[in-house]
């Protein structure tokens, strides 16, 4: 009997210990049970870059795409198609809206001044498609985000370049104050920002200086582009402005042949054709596009808004401390730049973009 007391009381001491142990591993069991809450998955967010014309030979179409790589490499659940639209520009509404009709794509965006009022139409068929258009403008469409560069800015800084070349007496340079600009085709921002921010720029160095001025008619054809320059160097002039696309290459051979200058909008590229190319008025697309994308990916763009950037705002530059223009570039003509481009970066010196 005492023996099976003491395996009683054995057995109480053991169940009384283990009772608290239990307690505390029911506790802990209760509230491990239940699995912890896992960060929420972001929605994949599929983009469609809608190139109109092709990428390679486009400077601002080349940077769309590199900047749109850039902000979707940062985000896993985000994923880039690039859409060649090519030349045709007929056919640029239909294969936006093909991108659109498939549904699998959050965002379509683009780059050229044609493009918000194309997406605005393409958007009353699919309201829920979002939209944005760097190099454009449209305000007041929740369906699109806008931004335009201030292009009359961007051709100032061009025409000063110009004024100062043609007035130099640098090797190409004559006497006659002529200059050029080849242009693709005309529209808008080109008439109403580009062309007269230009003429200011020529002017502000010089009044009497004149422009020669010329379209080609699309964005591909070099040989009628070197036409183009050669009747102008014949002309007296000394250093053409281009913008012009793939068509470029032609007035920058010519120019080279001829042993005059040519000035280029939008990317810097002193390298292709140094002691040619004697100046490179840009804009940051890339850094617009990373930002723009990145902001739409995270939920952050506002639709609907169209912002105006400028040299002030770090979009619109003058490159002036690439080696290849320091080396050909005469120190007198640098100097003079030098001042204009600290101006325009610091506001100092501002333009108004008109109403397109």
């Amino acid at each position: 009997m005492k023996r099976f007391s003491r395996l009683m009381l054995a057995a109480l001491l053991v169940l009384c210990m283990a009772a608290p142990l239990a307690l505390f591993a029911g506790g802990q069991n209760e509230s491990a049970g239940k699995p912890a809450e896992q960060p929420k998955k972001a929605e994949p967010f599929a983009i469609a870059a809608f190139i109109p014309g092709v990428v390679a030979g486009s400077p601002l179409y080349e940077q769309l795409v590199a900047g749109a790589k850039k902000a979707v490499a940062e985000h896993p659940n985000a994923s880039l198609k690039v859409v060649e639209g090519g030349f045709n520009q007929a056919e640029w509404p239909e294969k936006v809206t093909s991108l659109a009709a498939t549904g699998e794509y959050k965002l379509i965006i683009s780059s050229n001044p044609s493009m918000p009022f194309i997406c605005a139409d393409v958007g009353k068929k699919f309201p829920n498609q979002k939209f944005i258009n760097v190099d454009g403008y449209l305000p007041g469409n929740k369906q699109i985000y806008t931004m335009l560069y201030n292009q009359v800015e961007q051709g100032y800084l061009a025409g000063y370049m110009g004024g100062l070349v043609t007035t130099s007496k640098m090797k190409g340079a004559n006497p006659d104050l002529k200059v050029g600009m080849i242009v693709a085709q005309e529209y808008p921002a080109l008439t109403k920002m580009m062309k007269p921010g230009y003429l200011k720029g020529l002017h502000a160095v010089n009044p009497k200086i004149t422009l020669d001025y010329r379209v080609i008619g699309n964005w591909y054809d070099a040989n009628k582009a070197a036409d183009l320059a050669n009747s102008m160097f014949d002309a007296g002039v000394d250093v053409i402005l281009v913008i012009a696309g793939g068509a470029n290459q032609g007035a920058i051979n010519a120019a080279k042949e001829r042993g005059k200058y040519i000035l280029y909008f939008d990317s810097n590229v002193y390298s292709m054709a140094p002691g040619t190319i004697v100046g490179c008025s840009v804009l940051y697309q890339e850094k617009a596009v990373y930002k723009v994308v990145s902001e739409a990916i995270t939920g952050k763009i506002k639709y609907g808004n169209a912002d105006v950037v400028s040299a002030a705002d770090g979009y619109v530059d003058f490159v002036d401390d690439d080696p290849v223009y320091i080396k050909t570039v005469p120190e007198d003509v640098r100097a003079k730049m030098s001042k204009v481009v600290k101006d325009m970066r610091s506001g100092k010196l501002a333009l108004q973009v008109p109403k397109l």
